[in-house]
């Protein structure tokens, strides 16, 4: 299906002699997204359908014939930044208390999802669960993007869905390395004092446009694309990399932290 749309929407394009990158100014969204999108990897959100729709003059048809989704809304404070993390050609996050909505597994982002203020109910939390998982998709491209993941030692320990949800969790992480698809390094807990130690961060690079970053914290979350700003955060984030594991020690971490929490589990 994602193909067939990317083909119709590439056939379209080039019907109106237009490049990736004049539909992409015309639509306002990147080459790399419009890339993507014709390749059949991504989606376009749906306030994209609706640009490119406009920018190729063809109706709603990019618009209706979006898959429907399962899933729930994310919260207002994230949804810029989600398209953007679906057009990235590199994702580096850190993470202070959970592992990253792109890397959980379903148990667990029920787990945290469950947590939450004001509750959810059952099937609200599910179609929650659903909307995080799709974001994973972008995963399913074996290159692009180039995801590191930065975790504070205390998201491995924290025993969040309990000994079978975490040891399926950390399996899933470890298995992600050791095919090469993402990097994760662990800062250890003997570190004490880290620059990233506030808050969970995102930083975001695209083949045409300007790096941005993202910072949340409790219900509220803020996109930044001020260059001098960002630089700030990348710095950081390298500052904190530096005191992390190398990645076959951080491996190592993942793999034994699993199994300890498999054999709580028997």
């Amino acid at each position: 299906m994602a193909m067939a749309y990317g083909e119709w929407l590439r056939e379209q394009r080039k019907r109106q002699g237009l490049t990736q990158q004049e539909l992409a100014n015309s639509a306002i969204m990147t080459r790399s997204h419009i890339a993507h999108i014709e390749a059949g990897r991504r989606w376009p959100s749906e306030d994209d359908a609706k640009r490119l729709d406009i920018a190729l003059n063809t109706g709603n048809v990019l618009s209706s014939f979006l898959p429907a989704t399962h899933g729930r809304p994310v919260g207002s404070h994230f949804e810029a930044a989600r398209q953007l993390e679906q057009q990235a050609c590199m994702l580096r996050e850190f993470a202070l208390s959970y592992v990253p909505g792109i890397l959980q597994t379903k148990s667990y982002a029920n787990a945290v999802l469950k947590v939450g203020f004001p509750p959810l109910g059952e099937k609200e939390r599910d179609q929650a669960a659903v909307t995080r998982l799709e974001r994973s998709l972008l995963l399913d491209d074996p290159a692009t993007p180039m995801v590191w993941a930065m975790l504070d030692e205390a998201v491995l320990r924290r025993p969040i869905g309990g000994p079978a949800a975490m040891a399926e969790q950390l399996t899933h992480l470890a298995d992600l390395v050791e095919c090469e698809r993402i990097r994760v390094h662990v800062v250890p807990f003997a570190v004490g004092a880290h620059p990233l130690l506030q808050n969970m961060l995102t930083l975001m690079w695209f083949e045409d446009q300007p790096p941005v970053a993202y910072v949340e914290g409790l219900h509220t979350g803020r996109l930044h694309d001020s260059p001098e700003l960002v630089e700030r955060f990348q710095g950081a984030y390298d500052l904190a990399l530096g005191d992390a594991l190398p990645l076959r020690e951080s491996l190592a971490m993942l793999r034994a932290t699993a199994q300890d929490f498999g054999h709580e589990d028997d």
